[in-house]
């Protein structure tokens, strides 16, 4: 991996060390209406797996990286979870070219808000530039809490 950026410095990732009880993948097409489906998923899943508390959260982080990988990405993308009951990894890869950034917050802009919304939700999150191009937009919520038994 030749670029890796951490937008909060904390020992969010140190959790990537530890080995999820579950794990889930989808690929995903590159259209508006996979950004519902992503949010379905992720609450349906985490719900499942004892992490409902976290549900809500989650689903909006991913909106907002499913939304950026459909209208930068332009090609298929692919959505993993993992998590252990209190804490949940989640990554949107797509193949797409260039680094997301985030934006000013201008009230009156019509985008550009949802990396904030990211960093704001998430205890840990970045962007990993993947070797064969495209990249890795990661997360980590729910640090803390207990695992579930």
């Amino acid at each position: 991996m030749s670029t890796t950026f951490r937008a909060n410095c904390t020992t969010g990732s140190d959790v990537l060390g530890c080995l999820p009880l579950r794990t889930a993948e989808w690929i995903l097409s590159a259209e508006a209406e996979s950004v519902g489906a992503a949010r379905v998923l992720v609450c349906q899943e985490l719900r499942q797996w004892g992490a409902g508390e976290l549900a809500d959260d989650c689903s909006l982080i991913v909106s907002e990286l499913v939304t950026n990988a459909v209208q930068h990405g332009g090609t298929a993308f692919s959505l993993r979870l993992g998590s252990d009951g209190s804490w949940v990894y989640g990554e949107v890869f797509d193949a797409g070219d260039g680094l997301p950034r985030t934006g000013s917050g201008d009230l009156d802009a019509t985008g550009g808000r949802g990396l904030l919304i990211v960093g704001t939700l998430a205890d840990d999150w970045g962007v990993v530039q993947a070797d064969g191009g495209g990249k890795v937009v990661w997360f980590v919520a729910g640090l803390g809490g207990d695992p579930m038994s």
